[in-house]
């Protein structure tokens, strides 16, 4: 049975995947056979780069294969050889979109199919106590914790160990890998080794220039730089591998436990039988039981204290410059009082600007919420409570480790959001919307509204416009479908895009107002600001809620009024929701041709039902066939899209509103669609975009107008 040996850091950044590559090799230099697993999730693709592979099936694959012709599976189908002697390697998944396809339960299979072919596997486990890890761990021989000698790496391994023990893994079969050993202004490995119930059971060097040459070329450093100090490192930890007979344990099994039930758990009491410290990543943290928590607030009293902050007007960040003046001031108190504080208790120059850091996020900022607004891949961020933080990442959602320290601390980051902009929240207004200074689109609730405490929304705004090219990149819809659609809008045909929410409706209306010619007068009107447009006639309304009054409040509504004034050729409304539906259709029908807007809508038929519902909510008493007759005569094509269950966007579907069908219908005719055929092994939406083969009624209006459009793309495609 091959030994096998789990890899793992809760904190990034520490080598670790460099550790498990270099290893692996070294143990096939002296004749052992390894395979090298990548299960890290969260960071797909090194571990192959740094091996120079570019693999083309995973465990997630094989996962699959396994369940359903386990007698016809074959190792080097999923397996792929490196260019370097008995090194085998198998990736977790090929894309972080995949992770939910790599199942626990099914973990003791792969290493049982994998167990007879290998002396060695080395699994790299990510940085996460996730299920995957848990059932990986079950199959362990031995574990390796990864750290450098700073004091959060330390900390953190401390909380590891903590979880460790809680779940009854022996001390005896986990060992301790400090990297970067001789760093500059780290801690003594004597010390860390004295705070630590673990051996250090090697130190590798600082060696950075000769890693990263080694990592550029794709080559492991035992290969690149056999001589150098961590090569040699790695050739003697090879050595106490192979000949120790005592190092590996056999296998434990964990299945019943899980890691919520593991940090719902106090286990102070191991750390107080060991004489340390709990953790920073202690899950109580309202027990002021470790140095750096009380660090941080300890500043953060002093800092209140001497520029009295709670007093600050929060206003000041909707002018740019004040607000960096001021954060520079703060920034230089908070180093002062770091000094002050902690002395020589933080010897790393990387820690006491990363406190820093989180101070001023606290202090002026939006706290932990700083680092998910400045992640490019994500586009929402959920707080439902201050112990969930969620986000949606490429169409998925996935729930952070990040965390406030309490529900008020919650609560003032709502208040420090729509301070700037005059709104308020209390008990008598517990909903309130509001936008950060980017543009990004808040929602807050909190009691005695929201039972499970403030609750915080927010839409991020994209600083990138993207275009229709990038739609066709995208795969949301076909250059046929995008030829008519430009086709529609430069004819000035009124427009409709559908669908749920997050289903890129905005970024769908969006990319066609490229095709309005430059030389119309553009006006938006829009509840929160998230039109973008490249048109220099252009102009913005947003609409106003009332004030603490409940005066000076100005829907979308009372702005269309206005807007009618303004001598446009083009209205475009971010989203109908309501009243202003009516104002909306009665544009359209008369003489405000091209106008586009968004609604929520399950399909292209169900925007004509919601339609009728808003104008119903209007107040104005008309019969449903007068509503029905209006809508048909106003609105000319609908665009439809939707969230796919794999988190893609795609348009499902053009419609043409081609007017009364009976005297209660309106006839609604389908031009294109998408079609849904299946999900492959790695959970892609599988199907293809077809026309129907119906010819829009306004064809030959087109072609009056000057427009070429081939017959052609009406034509069906075969699947």
């Amino acid at each position: 049975m091959a030994k096998i040996i789990i890899i793992f850091s809760s904190k990034g950044g520490v080598g670790k995947t460099l550790i498990a590559v270099n290893l692996a090799v070294s143990l096939a230099k002296e004749g052992s056979r390894v395979c090298a697993i990548d299960l890290d999730t969260q960071v797909v693709g090194d571990m192959a780069h740094m091996l120079g592979l570019s693999p083309q099936k995973c465990m997630a694959d094989l996962m699959s294969f396994l369940a359903k012709q386990p007698q016809l599976t074959k190792k080097q189908d999923f397996v792929v050889k490196t260019k370097f002697n008995n090194v085998d390697f198998l990736a977790g998944v090929l894309k972080p979109q995949q992770s939910g396809y790599l199942h626990a339960e099914k973990i003791p299979e792969i290493f049982t199919f994998l167990d007879k072919d290998y002396d060695y596997i080395i699994v790299d486990a990510g940085k996460s106590f996730s299920d995957l890890f848990l059932s990986a761990l079950n199959q362990a021989n031995l574990i390796f914790l990864v750290a450098t000698p700073d004091i959060l790496s330390i900390y953190q391994t401390k909380w590891v160990l903590d979880t460790l023990a809680f779940l009854h893994f022996p001390l005896s079969m986990i060992k301790l890998l400090l990297n970067r050993a001789e760093s500059l202004s780290s801690i003594s490995w004597q010390e860390i080794r004295a705070n630590l119930p673990v051996d250090i059971i090697e130190k590798f060097p600082s060696e950075g220039k000769l890693v990263n040459q080694a990592v550029n070329q794709r080559m492991p450093v035992v290969i690149d730089s056999p001589r150098s100090k961590i090569a040699l490192a790695f050739f003697e930890l090879t050595n106490t591998l192979i000949s120790s007979k005592t190092i590996f344990v056999e296998r434990r099994n964990i299945d019943q436990i899980k890691m919520k039930e593991a940090v719902a758990e106090k286990s102070g009491l191991f750390w107080e039988g060991q004489d340390l410290k709990e953790s920073v990543f202690e899950p109580d943290v309202d027990e002021d039981k470790d140095e750096i928590m009380i660090l941080k607030r300890r500043i953060q009293s002093r800092l209140l204290e001497s520029m009295n902050l709670k007093k600050l007007d929060f206003r000041v960040f909707s002018d740019r410059k004040k607000a960096e003046e001021l954060k520079d001031q703060v920034r230089a108190v908070v180093s002062n009082l770091l000094v002050e504080e902690a002395g020589s208790f933080i010897p790393s120059q990387d820690i006491r600007k990363n406190l820093i850091k989180e101070i001023l996020d606290e202090a002026l900022g939006l706290g932990v919420l700083e680092d998910l607004l400045a992640d490019p891949d994500i586009t929402d961020i959920m707080v439902n409570n201050k112990d969930e933080v969620y986000i949606e990442r490429f169409g998925k959602i996935e729930l952070t480790g990040k965390k406030f320290i309490s529900n008020s601390q919650v609560r003032t980051i709502i208040e420090r959001i729509i301070a700037p902009i005059g709104r308020r929240i209390d008990e008598s207004v517990p909903m309130v919307d509001a936008r950060l200074v980017d543009g990004s689109r808040v929602n807050a609730i909190i009691s005695p509204v929201s039972l499970t405490g403030p609750t915080l929304t927010i839409r991020k705004f994209r600083k990138e416009r993207y275009k229709t090219s990038d739609l066709l990149n995208f795969g949301t819809l076909t250059p046929a479908m995008l030829n008519f659609i430009k086709a529609c809008v430069l004819c000035r045909k009124n427009l409709i895009v559908s669908g749920g929410t997050g289903t890129g409706k905005t970024t769908v209306l969006n990319a066609l107002s490229e095709y309005i010619p430059e030389g119309e007068r553009i006006i938006t009107l829009e509840d929160a600001a998230e039109l973008k447009l490249n048109q220099r006639h252009w102009i913005r309304l947003e609409s106003r809620p009332p004030n603490i009054e409940g005066k000076g409040g100005l829907t979308i509504r009372d702005l269309f009024r206005n807007t009618l004034r303004m001598r446009p050729d083009r209205i475009i409304v971010g989203e109908c929701r309501g009243t202003e539906a009516l104002d909306m259709l009665q544009a359209m029908n008369t003489g405000h041709d091209g106008s586009m807007t968004t609604i929520h809508a399950n399909s292209t038929a169900d925007v004509l039902s919601r339609l009728d519902s808003m104008i119903l909510m209007s107040g104005i008493e008309l019969p449903a066939r007068a509503i029905r007759e209006m809508v048909s005569s106003a609105v000319d094509l609908i665009v439809h899209t939707a969230r796919l269950s794999d988190g893609s966007r795609k348009v499902l579907g053009i419609a043409e509103v081609a007017g009364m069908k009976d005297e209660m219908h309106i006839n609604i005719n389908d031009i294109f669609v998408f079609k849904q055929t299946g999900v492959d092994a790695q959970g892609k939406v599988l199907g293809y975009f077809t026309a129907t083969g119906y010819k829009p009624l306004f064809m030959n209006e087109i072609r009056v107008r000057g427009v070429d459009i081939s017959d052609e793309i009406f034509e069906p495609a075969k699947p």
